[in-house]
């Protein structure tokens, strides 16, 4: 299967962009006009749709599609846009390979004390609560084997602004940086097309690698 990696620094002075910048919902709305087959009850899951938020003093979006992207759909002068194909990446995923890693993530736990039935199943629902420091680090230790790496060193973690006065769980995004050897290509295949965790539509779960 293929996949894609757009890299768009934002253009500060675009008014979409900056808008974008100050609301994610919007922000996501605008990354959907580069899926050239938006279709299905869960467009954005079917087209691969991943997209991450690089802070800094030009801000980089990172976006990641099953296809190539349709980049007619954004604004003009939107931003600076350049395209890959993840494929030599994906194909070159080998155990033991070291690499570094970026993911901004929405780290969450299901709190059982507060927990209330389903108004259907009946089954308790616990309340989401979102992580932070170390609990947030420890969530993404668990996750990084499942998602076939092996964590080499303490994940720096650091916690990302969202424009938001009352942000909800998945909200609550978390920047992971770190090192790791591949120790299952299948599984990390996976967690990069698929994403990681939650919070999806709020740019999180974007996995990318670099050589280590």
């Amino acid at each position: 299967m293929p996949a894609t990696l757009t890299r768009i620094i934002l253009n500060r002075h675009h008014r979409r962009a900056c808008n974008d910048l100050a609301y994610r919902p919007g922000l996501h709305k605008t990354m959907m006009r580069l899926l050239p087959h938006p279709d299905g009850p869960h467009p954005r899951k079917a087209g691969g749709l991943l997209f991450r938020l690089d802070p800094g003093l030009d801000p980089v979006l990172l976006v990641q599609t099953a296809d190539t992207p349709h980049l007619a759909g954004l604004p003009d002068g939107y931003g600076d846009i350049t395209t890959r194909d993840l494929t030599p990446i994906l194909t070159g995923l080998t155990p033991h390979l070291p690499v570094r890693y970026r993911i901004t993530a929405a780290p969450v736990v299901s709190r059982s004390a507060d927990a209330v039935p389903h108004p259907v199943t009946g089954r308790l629902r616990g309340k989401l609560t979102p992580l932070t420091g170390p609990d947030a680090i420890a969530w993404w230790q668990r996750r990084a084997p499942a998602a076939g790496l092996h964590l080499t060193s303490l994940p720096a973690a650091t916690p990302c602004p969202f424009p938001s006065p009352r942000p909800g769980p998945y909200e609550r995004l978390t920047q992971f940086d770190g090192t790791a050897t591949i120790s299952e290509p299948a599984l990390l295949d996976t967690a990069i097309r698929e994403g990681i965790g939650r919070g999806k539509a709020y740019g999180a779960g974007l996995l990318t690698l670099t050589p280590g």
